[in-house]
């Protein structure tokens, strides 16, 4: 019986084991402060996922993070949620519509559009790093695709991201160079997204390592799962997202290498 306990166990952790970093992928990033989605605005007069917020990052000397999806005739954007309703009032997806089509609506009521990620490129030439998430969606082979190029024009520290395991697997097996991160969270918030148990159940106990093997985890607050702990444990870079106003910021500091924020102003770096 004690066999074939220590056999499971030897299992899960050979399905769980993250990655590390090879050398010198960290240090750009090691003590980072990362401004959530752009160093943007809380009443969003300085949408999330802006040029001007992220001009704003590169300004105040934070590093930054984003996220990207694909248009319907393939172009790369960078814009957060899976409907447009929430940031400029249209209905359906960022995929139903040509990136022309994109540009006649606007982010909250200002006058900033959807920005290009090749726009965003163009900022990041100062040497701030950038996490670059990659959004799950049904063509993402894809999006890596459209999105391995651009990347690689960033003239900056970067390494990318996804809650995807599947995205984090091309990276691993297409661009091992690149620093690549699994983006995960409690059971209970993907049950909230209304994923179904077994998807919340995988995703949450982070399966896809075993073929993503991600070299840094980038966890959210709430139970941390035993995938968190054998990460930690065994050297893997962790990230947090996302630090706000009256978080805890010393405890974060102490168990995350890098921390990503939003809606206050920290220093640009802390101690590790």
């Amino acid at each position: 019986m004690i066999y074939a306990v220590l056999v499971l166990v030897a299992l899960y952790v050979f399905i769980v084991f993250p990655g590390r970093p090879k050398a010198g992928q960290k240090d750009a990033f090691k003590g980072l402060q990362a401004a959530h989605r752009g160093l943007y605005s809380k009443d969003q007069s300085v949408p999330e996922n802006s040029l001007p917020a992220f001009r704003l990052a590169v300004e105040n000397g934070y590093g930054a993070e984003l996220d990207l999806q694909l248009t319907k005739d393939g172009q790369v954007i960078v814009f957060h949620d899976d409907l447009l309703m929430r940031m400029t009032g249209c209905e359906l997806t960022p995929q139903d519509y040509t990136y022309t089509e994109l540009l006649e609506m606007r982010l909250m009521g200002t006058k900033e559009k959807i920005p290009l990620f090749s726009e965003v490129v163009e900022i990041f030439k100062n040497g701030t790093p950038l996490i670059v998430e990659l959004k799950t969606c049904e063509n993402y082979k894809e999006l890596c695709e459209a999105s391995l190029p651009l990347i690689r024009q960033l003239e900056c520290p970067y390494c990318v991201e996804s809650f995807d395991p599947r995205i984090v697997a091309w990276f691993r097996k297409n661009a091992p160079d690149i620093m690549r991160g699994q983006l995960s969270q409690p059971y209970r918030n993907y049950r909230e997204e209304k994923a179904s148990p077994l998807i919340a159940l995988a995703f949450s106990a982070m399966w896809g390592n075993v073929r993503a093997r991600p070299q840094f985890i980038a966890y959210t607050s709430g139970r941390r799962t035993l995938a968190w702990f054998i990460g930690k444990i065994t050297g893997t870079f962790m990230v947090y997202w996302t630090e706000r106003p009256g978080d805890d910021h010393e405890l974060l500091k102490k168990r995350y290498d890098c921390l990503i924020f939003e809606h206050f102003s920290p220093d640009s770096r802390y101690m590790k």
